[in-house]
């Protein structure tokens, strides 16, 4: 049985006062007793937060992600950081190849599987990000896409060395738009991506855990997450909002 994941990437958003609102909210959430132990909870600041809001999470049951990493070990790459610093600092995941970090910061195939290596030599859980464009769900490209997406990030790597990896499928035409697949079409393509899977590993198949990413909000989760091959989400704009945030991880716990 796959334990649900909840992670919240809070994108380039936060302030120092305004995470410690946040993160002690959600700790006051987690810590109530309405929601118990069987879904994951995890926050992905922007890295210049890592720091603080681990510091908040420690000995708490809260994990602290980032949101991306350089694919190369420490070295002269300015401005970048890398699977060891996170460790350091004390991430135990990271999120690679989204959506966002291809489109606009040309994250190519080669680039996310180079960064996924990195993640999984660091020890940090890989939290592999896919989807497909509007433009490529209208030519029913969808499948394919996600697929070649998949098996691009995965090449090289043995099942072995997988045990950590998580899988998000967000549909870039549904982020931050509004718009939210529908349970019956997200369904369908996490149901692709562990058939995928499966023809790598078996076993991985039904280990890793695939989360759906796309404008997931309290009125629509329950109904994403009772889908069989939903294990949990990846929230962008909702996780900025403590109250939207805990109630995605109930809906969590009841799909």
């Amino acid at each position: 049985m796959r334990k649900a994941l909840v992670a919240g990437n809070w994108k380039m958003n936060g302030r120092i006062a305004k995470n410690d609102d946040l993160v002690s909210s959600v700790l006051s959430g987690l810590a109530s007793g309405n929601l118990d132990s069987s879904v994951d909870v995890m926050v992905c600041p922007p890295a210049i937060y890592v720091g603080q809001v681990r510091a908040q999470a420690v000995a708490t049951r809260l994990m602290v992600g980032a949101q991306d990493l350089c694919e190369f070990e420490d070295g002269a790459y300015t401005g970048e950081v890398s699977a060891e610093m996170l460790v350091d600092v004390g991430c135990s995941a990271v999120l690679v190849g989204h959506s966002e970090r291809r489109t606009l910061f040309g994250d190519t195939d080669k680039r996310v599987a180079a960064k996924l290596s990195s993640a999984v030599a660091a020890g940090l859980a890989p939290i592999l990000c896919v989807g497909e464009s509007l433009e490529q769900r209208d030519s029913g490209d969808t499948l394919a896409v996600v697929e070649q997406q998949l098996l691009s990030a995965l090449s090289g790597l043995s099942p072995e060395v997988l045990d950590l990896l998580v899988v998000a499928y967000e549909p870039v035409w549904a982020i931050g738009t509004g718009r939210t697949a529908t349970p019956e079409q997200a369904q369908d393509v996490h149901a692709h991506i562990r058939q995928v899977l499966a023809t790598i590993d078996g076993p991985l198949a039904e280990k890793v855990r695939l989360l759906y990413g796309g404008s997931v909000k309290p009125a629509n989760a329950r109904e994403l997450f009772a889908q069989k091959d939903i294990d949990g989400g990846l929230i962008g704009g909702a996780s900025l909002n403590a109250d939207d945030f805990l109630a995605i991880c109930r809906a969590a716990v009841a799909g």
